[in-house]
């Protein structure tokens, strides 16, 4: 049954020509397209609550904040590394919120690797990128979206938000 959820999402996920495409869930499990940030870059994150990179929430809503009009962070909690988002939507939202005062948009946990990957993520580890390909490897790897829905560059996990590899992008 998932072999064949994979093909169905695959054949979609070849047919989509940008992140916009994709039907999403927040954090709260409401409906949201990335289509209402068109015209702004957005940075789309696979985050995780116990992970060692975890403090770049940090980071992340400092960039949120001091580049509002060009860009938009979004956060997408995922299980997939070590067990390091066990906790519920609304777990995430209360640790993000309680330890880092996170104001950008969050998605519902969502798989970022495997069988059963989101399909935006699907599409944004096989989208051309002068930068590489494939699977992420690991909580945090970034993945830098132009004001058209199209992937323009991506970031591993030690690249923090603030460094310049990003920021002179925005």
């Amino acid at each position: 049954m998932k072999t064949i959820a994979l093909i169905f999402a695959l054949l979609f996920v070849t047919s989509a020509s940008s992140v916009y495409d994709f039907k999403l869930k927040t954090i709260d499990g409401k409906n949201f397209s990335l289509l209402k940030y068109k015209g702004k870059k957005l940075l789309i994150v696979n985050t995780a609550s116990k992970c060692g990179f975890t403090p770049q929430y940090k980071e992340l809503e400092k960039l949120a904040e001091l580049y509002k009009d060009k860009v938009v962070v979004v956060g997408f909690p995922a299980n997939n590394f070590g067990g390091q988002e066990p906790g519920t939507n609304q777990d995430i939202k209360s640790f993000c919120h309680d330890n880092f005062s996170v104001t950008f948009p969050m998605s519902g946990k969502v798989s970022v690797l495997g069988l059963d990957i989101d399909p935006l993520f699907q599409y944004l580890t096989s989208a051309e990128n002068p930068d590489f390909t494939g699977d992420i490897k690991w909580n945090f790897e970034k993945f830098l979206i132009d004001e058209n829905g199209k992937l323009i560059h991506r970031y591993r996990s030690k690249v923090t938000p603030l460094d310049p590899a990003i920021t002179s992008q925005l």
